[in-house]
C-alpha cells in the first residue's frame, strides 16, 4: 500500500472530434466516472499525465484535484489509450472509488526469494500466473503480491495460490492454481 499520487486537472470544454486539438497543445482528454458518481468530462497535461498512468498503473490510488477545488477524489485509472505509433496518450478513463465499499482488482505478481532447487542446474522456475484477482478496500490495496519460492526445496515442488496469505484482502482466484 503505497502513497497517493497526487494528480491536477481541468474541466474541458472541448468535446467529440475536436479534441484532436487539445492534443496537439499537448493536452489530454480525461474522462471521470464511478459508481454513483456523475461522470465528468477533464483534461490534463501529457506529461504530467503520462509519469501519473505510468507511476500507478492500474493499482494504484490516485487523489484527483478538478481545476481549483480543494477536496481531492481518489480514482483509480480504469483505461488508457495511446497512438499506436507514437505511444503517447490519446485518452484515459478514471474511476471515482468509494473507500468503504470492496473492489476487485487484478494485481501483479512479484516472484521473492531464492529457491533452493533453482541451485541445481537442470531446474526451472516457470511461472504459470502473472496477477491474481483480489477484492479489498481501496486503501488495502497492495500494488503488487510478493510470493516467496524459497519453500521450493525439489524440482516437483510448487507455490499455489492457496499458500499466498493477505491480510484484509480475499483472493478470487481458484486456490488449486499453480503460482
Amino acid at each position: 500500500m503505497a502513497e497517493r499520487i497526487e494528480l491536477k486537472v481541468e474541466k474541458r470544454a472541448v468535446l467529440g472530434k475536436k479534441v484532436k486539438f487539445l492534443r496537439r497543445k499537448g493536452v489530454v482528454p480525461v474522462h471521470l466516472f464511478g459508481h454513483n458518481v456523475e461522470s465528468a468530462a477533464l483534461q490534463g497535461d501529457a506529461a504530467i499525465l503520462g509519469k501519473v498512468v505510468s507511476q500507478a498503473g492500474h493499482t494504484r490510488l490516485i487523489n484527483l484535484k478538478i481545476g481549483k477545488s480543494e477536496k481531492a477524489r481518489p480514482v483509480m485509472v480504469r483505461e488508457v489509450q495511446k497512438d499506436a505509433i507514437k505511444g503517447g496518450l490519446l485518452h484515459v478513463d478514471f474511476y471515482e472509488v468509494n473507500m468503504s465499499e470492496k473492489i476487485k482488482v487484478e494485481v501483479p505478481i512479484m516472484i521473492v526469494g531464492e529457491a533452493p532447487a533453482l541451485k541445481i542446474r537442470e531446474n526451472m522456475l516457470y511461472q504459470t500466473l502473472s496477477s491474481l484477482l483480489i477484492e479489498c478496500l481501496p486503501d488495502k490495496m497492495p500494488d503488487r503480491i510478493p510470493v516467496d519460492i524459497s519453500s521450493i526445496m525439489q524440482a516437483d515442488q510448487a507455490v499455489h495460490v492457496r499458500d499466498i496469505v493477505l491480510l484484509d484482502i480475499t483472493i478470487l482466484n481458484d486456490a488449486d492454481l499453480t503460482v
